[in-house]
């Protein structure tokens, strides 16, 4: 772990969905249009705690698989029951604030390739037991960067199949905050809210 006191990133949880948005700037392919809209949708419900939204059959198959690599650990949730107990675990502890600092996606017909410098609000009474990391005060709140990579496969009906990530361990930072930068997952839900309700409308159908 490096923690560095001196510069802390600021998160921006209007990030969220901005990279995604770009993209659907410049896509005309309708399918890769629909596959884009289903991720954009995806993260913000993901940050905004509506994880049973994400497993609604609009946007992901019956049995999707998430595998997530981190270092020498793989964790796999094999199956709705699994996927969900994975989002309702994070979401409950209050780990759901995940924010790109930086955000590049490439999108094809068969899904979508992410690569992310992420930020993550983890509470100091949390650091050991969800990131492994001792830090000297358990009462502030602690800002996680790592570099991650996504490939998200998508279906033929553009539902998500699963979820293949993986955290790049070695750059990790960790960043006390200032208690006025923190972002709670009801002030996330609250800044996203406008943005998801009611789902925009990219005028295509899935091919």
């Amino acid at each position: 772990m490096r923690l560095i006191p001196a510069v802390v990133p600021r998160l921006d949880v209007l990030n969220v969905p901005r990279e995604a948005e770009r993209q659907l700037g410049l896509a005309t392919d309708p399918r890769q249009r629909a596959i884009l809209t289903n991720f954009r949708r995806h993260a913000m419900l993901e940050v905004s705690g509506r994880w049973p939204e994400i497993l609604d059959p609009d946007l992901t198959v019956p049995h999707p698989v998430y595998r997530i690599v981190e270092g020498d650990n793989t964790a796999v949730f094999d199956g709705h029951d699994a996927v969900a107990g994975f989002y309702r675990t994070m979401t409950d502890a209050g780990l759901n604030v995940l924010v790109p600092l930086t955000e590049r996606i490439a999108v094809a017909d068969w899904g979508l390739a992410i690569e992310s410098l992420l930020g993550q609000i983890v509470p100091g009474a949390l650091m050991k037991p969800a990131m492994g990391e001792d830090v000297d005060d358990l009462d502030a709140h602690y800002l996680v960067t790592h570099k991650v990579a996504n490939i998200w496969p998508y279906d033929e009906a553009v539902k998500l199949l699963g979820e293949h990530v993986y955290i790049d361990r070695a750059s990790r930072e960790v960043h006390r905050m200032d208690p006025a930068d923190v972002v709670t997952p009801q002030q996330a839900a609250d800044l996203l809210a406008p943005l998801l309700d009611p789902p925009i409308d990219v005028g295509v159908t899935p091919a």
